[in-house]
């Protein structure tokens, strides 16, 4: 019925923390849990800079905002490495209004969402793509804004 190629690792545990012993005893479970992970981004991280809010018709709200997630990790010599990746964020309606009134340039937050990708051509002719994240949940954390 199912092919599955599952290794002992990582994998192999969450499926069975959702489906009991045997992921493969229960399939349909199995694939509920695997469709709740597909293009799910979580980050927590630090607003670069005031967010952007647009006003459309009907009320509607749309905040862009860059959000930084840093990693510091140690190198083979020892030194501390800190790398910085930085996240394009879009959220509309209620977690728009919650940004517009609450997060700006230093805030930490977390955001879950979704990748979704574009391109266009520029003025030149040249094709740009973006990568972005559309925020469905948002969680302010720390205290005031730096």
């Amino acid at each position: 019925m199912f092919n599955y190629r599952i290794n002992s690792g990582g994998f192999f545990k969450f499926a069975s923390s959702i489906c009991g012993k045997d992921p493969l005893s229960k399939p349909f479970k199995f694939l509920q849990a695997m469709n709740s992970l597909r293009n799910k981004v979580q980050l927590i991280g630090h607003v670069g800079q005031d967010p952007e809010i647009k006003n459309y018709e009907s009320d509607r709200k749309k905040a862009n905002l860059s959000l930084a997630t840093t990693e510091v990790y140690r190198n083979d010599r020892g030194e501390k490495v800190e790398e910085t990746q930085w996240h394009r964020v879009i959220a509309w309606g209620k977690n728009a209004e919650i940004i517009e009134k609450y997060v700006n340039k230093g805030k930490e937050i977390a955001i879950e969402g979704k990748l979704i990708y574009r391109n266009y051509d520029d003025k030149n002719g040249d094709k740009k793509y973006i990568t972005e994240i559309v925020a469905s949940e948002l969680l302010l954390l720390g205290g005031k804004s730096a």
